[in-house]
């Protein structure tokens, strides 16, 4: 059973958070972003405090712990903003941004596109490649789907991985002749 339905989230008084029809819209220095309520959640602000509570006594409480954490990074993202760092390795990788265009140059006889959507922002040093926005689910998605462009591979770990990533390698053949069966 969560035990978030007790939690109360608090905001801060720089952030500001409208509630009509279904519709959470949480603004901040950052953007805005809105969220769809189910009808099955009752939800109150009152005295800068979110307290979100079921309709229908305790049975579907799941539905309570999963927007209480859709609405606490609501307001993280529209305050701080979420980012994801990826790391390019291999020689002659690079990436460059030219406005809303993230363009990768990872091996393929062309670049790979990728248009930033709204509010998604890339930035670009050396070998790293930053994607920041407000909401944490579209930085993610955009991350991931830049990393499957070139996962790094394992034996060498070439490729795009995460900042940080351990990637495990697998070793390579071995030399001929040595640890093989004995010819006759």
């Amino acid at each position: 059973m969560s035990t978030l339905k007790k939690k109360p989230i608090k905001v801060e008084s720089d952030i500001k958070v409208d509630f009509d029809a279904g519709k959470l819209a949480v603004s901040g220095s950052k953007g805005t972003l809105t969220l769809n309520l189910p009808p099955e959640v009752l939800f109150q602000y009152q005295d800068n405090l979110i307290s979100l509570k079921n309709k229908e006594g305790d049975s579907d409480i799941s539905l309570l712990g999963l927007y209480y954490s859709l609405i606490k990074n609501a307001i993280i993202g529209v305050k701080t903003g979420w980012q994801k760092t990826l790391e390019m390795v291999g020689v002659g990788f690079r990436a460059q941004t030219d406005g809303k265009k993230l363009s990768l140059f990872v091996g393929f006889s062309h670049p790979v596109e990728f248009t930033a959507p709204q509010d998604i922002l890339f930035i670009v040093t050396e070998n790293k490649i930053l994607v920041q926005g407000i909401d944490k689910y579209l930085v993610g998605e955009i991350a991931a789907s830049i990393k499957r462009v070139k996962p790094p591979e394992p034996y060498k770990g070439k490729g795009i991985k995460y900042l940080g990533e351990k990637i495990r390698k697998k070793a390579g053949k071995a030399a001929k002749g040595v640890g093989g069966a004995v010819g006759k």
